[in-house]
């Protein structure tokens, strides 16, 4: 369905980039809305709750490989370290790998800045004598990081499995942009996602509780708060499905009957049926995940996986790319 013009003048709003891609989104003839702006307090505190549903595998089973490989990765990178932390949200996994890396400083770099600062505050506490310099920005691009840790040699910090949302042209983009962040011979420890039975991963994305439900659909509750919106929230419902081809979970908001609404000053119609984009999620095979870290620029040095093999971390390094023989 195509987008409806409206002649009114656009009103001015807190974020341009949101309501650009907003509108950007919804007048494409496959509507989609990037992930990123799930993540507003409540999007934020939603997520956390997923964290902690049964079905929802990836945080138990990456806590884990933390908590038993932790003392490697130390022994790997050595002390000394500045951490910078890419998406770090709770920073609720953050503490095992500080505590075992002896590092000189921790730059959480999150788009949520209010989420972002609480949690910086409470590592503050925990490890008083660690220097921490949240950073409010978005991770996609490379990011200017705090004088203090300019010269500090660094490891990046990436779980999660939050690779995965991107496709993988974007991701390729997004570990390239992290070697302009982190520098040349810098190295990431990564969590990523794996290929495994289909009902395991639908569930994983949409559980009993409906909690998975109301994270997609609060991104319709942000674009009326934020955009002057009037978007019918109750004529959405949250679908998982899994993409064989592309190896991914996707979110869609899905339209229960025919539907108008504005967003600042323009109109959209949508039939029943129709689907809003909100997220992918790529899972990733072994040789899979290492030739998409060898594409962005990182070299893969040891790896870490689950004894059911359903979730691996990564630990690479960025070294300069080699001649072609």
């Amino acid at each position: 369905m195509f987008r409806i013009d409206d002649a009114r003048p656009a009103v001015t709003l807190a974020d341009p980039t949101f309501l650009a891609d907003v509108i950007h989104g919804l007048s494409a003839p496959r509507k989609a809305i990037p992930a990123r702006w799930f993540y507003d307090r409540r999007g934020s505190e939603l997520f956390e709750e997923i964290t902690r549903l049964p079905e929802y595998y990836p945080t138990r089973v990456e806590t884990g490989l933390l908590e038993a490989h932790c003392g490697e990765v130390g022994s790997i990178v050595g002390s000394g370290r500045a951490v910078i932390e890419f998406g770090s949200g709770s920073s609720m996994k953050t503490p095992r790998l500080l505590g075992a890396i002896d590092p000189t400083a921790y730059v959480p770099i999150d788009i949520s800045g209010e989420f972002l600062r609480e949690a910086a505050a409470g590592l503050s506490q925990a490890f008083p004598g660690l220097p921490v310099h949240p950073v409010e920005a978005n991770f996609m691009s490379p990011v200017a990081l705090p004088p203090q840790v300019a010269a500090l040699p660094k490891l990046g910090f990436f779980p999660g499995s939050t690779i995965g949302n991107l496709v993988p042209r974007s991701g390729i983009d997004l570990l390239r942009g992290m070697i302009g962040t982190l520098g040349e011979h810098a190295m990431l420890l990564i969590g990523m996602d794996r290929v495994k039975d289909t009902g395991v991963l639908v569930r994983a994305y949409d559980d009993a509780a409906g909690t998975t439900a109301a994270f997609n659909l609060n991104l319709l509750h942000r674009i009326n708060g934020e955009l002057e919106g009037d978007v019918p929230v109750d004529a959405f419902r949250h679908r998982a499905v899994w993409n064989d081809l592309w190896s991914r979970i996707e979110m869609h908001l899905e339209a229960t009957r025919d539907v108008r609404f504005g967003v600042a000053g323009h109109h959209f119609a949508m039939r029943k049926g129709e689907t809003i984009h909100t997220e992918n999620s790529h899972k990733y095979s072994p040789r899979s995940a290492r030739l998409l870290l060898a594409a962005g620029g990182w070299t893969p040095i040891r790896e870490w996986s689950d004894a059911r093999d359903m979730f691996s971390l990564i630990l690479a390094e960025a070294r300069p790319e080699p001649m072609a023989p």
